[in-house]
């Protein structure tokens, strides 16, 4: 849109060009809210660079030419103003939001369907908001149901893939009956949230907010439990949730803050050592004081803050890094930095997947901004290669019975068309899959046997484009609208070492 064509004033230039993205009340939608107590990190200069030129490994274009620099100016000083009156999201407030959709008790204890339920795909559909279930053996859908808007950080699933929650980055939580195809129960978690977790047998659910600045612990049933806010020990600095995953060996759920230097374990089981704070005397003796450990948060604290992380095999320790990539591993026995990690850029470790190579365990992870594959030695934390791809990427995905690891390059305007295959024992590109110039290729997830690669060509005339992960050649071709994302329950529920968990 030419410059000439904006509108007048800030309030209404936002809702032109912003309100689409961040919510016409500026808390947040598919992007993130733009509140003064989201920005307190982000100095006006450089959000006005962001504004300008947008923002490497989002959907955040560049403004320079839309909006001319003094209105560019006033409307960046629009949005580090305050909203009057303040937005909040209490502890009542998530009470009073809960919906129950369907009586539990009335639900059937069979699949509905005749598909195996472990072998099914979840489709994130964001052009229209909707979710299609596909069988991932006759690789066809079989049922397609509206969610919540712009849903984010991945589904997760419970009892052995029965259930599956979302989350929506407006801070909906969607509980869903995958074996009778139906939602059961929705509650709103937060205004502006990063992703959920949830323990395997359901009873718990863990809610990552930037707005307001809390992780939310919820039931199975998504009734309210508690409400931790997240600041740092000595509650004077507030800051957001980066991201929330659950540790299943652990029995507890694992928290980074994005503000604050604090890595956070929440156990989720009663079974669990009291939690000392202050100074402590005696142990033994319990002298000095103690918090329950139930619920409450065992603190890590760190040199540098953690935006994505990614779980060691046995989940004693996590590979994390910031968003400047400083990379660093932490410890959560011990609780402290055990080791550095020689990444730079913007890793991707959240995306990150492991397999044996020549005797021994490797992770590998994309580059948000550096055009590689990173492969790191899990014993010693050595960066074993670099694997120069098309283009930083976003995803990497393999499968346990598949000798290639696919990978994008979506963050490459010229590149993002195109797919390669990396063959896990030589650690080369040794295939690419080249799509249509300027249209998405990207996000490969694999069926339950490793046969199939299903990849998502993310436009909103789009499709799920299913390769023979042997031959690499395509297959079938299913119509999708703007398929962001998909998940097979099998690896999920398994943790197949290919895909994230």
């Amino acid at each position: 849109m030419p410059a000439h064509a904006r509108a007048a004033d800030p309030a209404a230039d936002y809702l032109l060009h912003c309100a689409a993205c961040h919510g016409v009340d500026r808390l947040g939608g598919m992007g993130p809210a733009l509140l003064p107590e989201n920005l307190s990190r982000l100095r006006k200069a450089e959000a006005l660079k962001i504004v300008r030129e947008g923002r490497a490994a989002t959907q955040m274009p560049p403004f320079a030419e839309v909006i001319e620099g003094e209105a560019l100016t006033k409307l960046l000083d629009w949005v580090y103003t305050p909203v009057v009156p303040a937005p909040r999201w209490s502890a009542d407030d998530i009470r009073a939001s809960r919906i129950q959709h369907a009586d539990p008790a009335q639900l059937g204890e069979r699949p509905v369907f005749s598909a195996d339920p472990l072998n099914l795909f979840l489709v994130v559909e964001a052009g229209d908001h909707h979710v299609s279930v596909l069988d991932g053996d006759r690789l066809e859908p079989i049922h397609r149901f509206p969610s919540r808007h712009a849903l984010h950080g991945g589904p997760k699933f419970a009892q052995g893939g029965r259930y599956v929650f979302f989350g929506s980055r407006d801070g909906w939580v969607t509980k869903y009956d995958l074996w009778n195809l139906q939602v059961v129960a929705e509650v709103r978690a937060g205004i502006n949230t990063r992703n959920v977790a949830v323990s395997p047998d359901g009873s718990h659910v863990a809610v990552a907010n930037y707005l307001p600045h809390t992780l939310v612990l919820l039931d199975g049933d998504l009734n309210l439990l508690k409400v931790l806010d997240a600041t740092d020990r000595d509650g004077k600095q507030s800051s957001r949730v980066s991201a929330v995953y659950e540790a299943t060996p652990r029995q507890s759920f694992i928290a980074a803050l994005k503000d604050v230097p604090e890595v956070w374990e929440i156990s989720y089981t009663r079974a669990v050592e009291d939690i000392p704070v202050g100074f402590i005397h005696d142990y033994k003796q319990r002298e000095g004081a103690f918090i329950p450990g139930y619920l409450n948060p065992r603190r890590t604290q760190l040199a540098d803050v953690l935006d994505d992380f990614f779980f060691t095999q046995d989940y004693s320790e996590l590979m994390g890094a910031s968003r400047e990539g400083a990379g660093q591993v932490v410890n959560l026995d011990v609780r402290k930095k055990v080791a550095d990690l020689p990444l730079a850029g913007m890793p991707h470790l959240g995306s990150g997947i492991t397999w044996d190579w020549q005797g021994r365990r490797v992770m590998a992870s994309t580059n948000l901004k550096t055009a590689e594959v990173t492969v790191i030695d899990l014993k010693t934390w050595e960066v074993l290669r670099r694997i120069p791809i098309r283009g930083p990427g976003f995803f990497l995905r393999s499968h346990e019975n598949s000798r290639y690891a696919f990978v994008d390059s979506m963050m490459s305007p010229e590149n993002k068309h195109i797919l390669q295959a990396i063959d896990k024992e030589t650690l080369e590109v040794v295939r690419e899959i080249a799509g249509e110039p300027g249209r998405t290729l990207a996000h490969v997830e694999f069926t339950r046997d490793g046969r199939y690669a299903l990849a998502s060509l993310w436009e909103d005339d789009g499709a799920i484009v299913v390769y023979d992960a042997a031959t690499l050649e395509e297959v079938k071709r299913l119509p999708m609208k703007k398929p962001v994302g998909k998940y097979n329950v099998w690896n999920k529920v398994m943790r197949e070492e290919g895909t994230s968990h």
